[in-house]
């Protein structure tokens, strides 16, 4: 193994101690947890918050939580997992439980993205295909989606003035209702969806945290 950077090194056991207790921490905590010079942590926090590595808490001043940036490196290495594959198992167990059409989608930007389907028996069924993208806040699997994002992440890919597009008569058009709405799936642990994306068509959401 070449040299290690020490700066870099730093940076990254800062983002680390994040991983632990409620995810916040002050600059003088991280003083304590590292044994660092309170001028080279100063240096590391203001870097790492304006590439949005970190944020400041808000009407928490000085304390710090996990930026976008984190998630969206996460969500570049789940994106480099065979996820259709993995996503066909899941649909095809649920759907042998339930009999009905089971989709499963991932997050891109406001979307989602169908990766798998299994279809229902029954004579009369959801006509869909994997592959097909759709508003993520128009559908159920769209808004367990969001649900489950960070504050920050949500705002940052819908912010208050949003333009959000109708597929139908009862989709949601109006961020304030859907952050209440998305509120509500946090609570439940399902999302619903009744006749958003097609008048004719009512789904039920949950998410996928393992293979388990």
């Amino acid at each position: 193994m070449g040299r290690l950077v020490p700066a870099v090194t730093r940076a990254l056991d800062i983002l680390e101690l994040f991983l632990d207790g409620d995810g916040t921490l002050s600059a003088p905590d991280i003083v304590r947890k590292l044994q660092l010079p309170r001028t080279t942590v100063h240096e590391l926090v203001t870097t790492l918050a304006a590439r949005s590595y970190i944020v400041q808490v808000p009407g928490q001043p000085g304390r710090y939580r996990l930026g976008v940036r984190p998630y969206q490196l996460g969500s570049r290495y789940a994106e480099q997992l065979d996820l259709a594959a993995e996503g066909q198992q899941v649909a095809r167990s649920v759907a042998e439980t339930c009999d009905e059409t089971v989709h499963v989608a991932i997050l891109e930007g406001t979307d989602v993205i169908y990766i798998a389907k299994v279809d229902s028996t029954h004579a009369v069924r959801m006509v869909s295909a994997a592959g097909r993208r759709l508003p993520a806040h128009c559908t159920s699997v769209g808004k367990m989606l969001l649900a489950s994002l960070p504050d920050v992440e949500l705002t940052s890919r819908i912010p208050d003035n949003a333009d959000l597009v109708a597929m139908t008569p009862n989709s949601i058009t109006e961020p304030g209702a859907l952050r209440e709405a998305l509120a509500e799936i946090r609570s439940r642990g399902v999302a619903v969806e009744s006749r958003e994306s097609n008048p004719d068509v009512s789904c039920v959401a949950a998410p996928v945290r393992d293979r388990t």
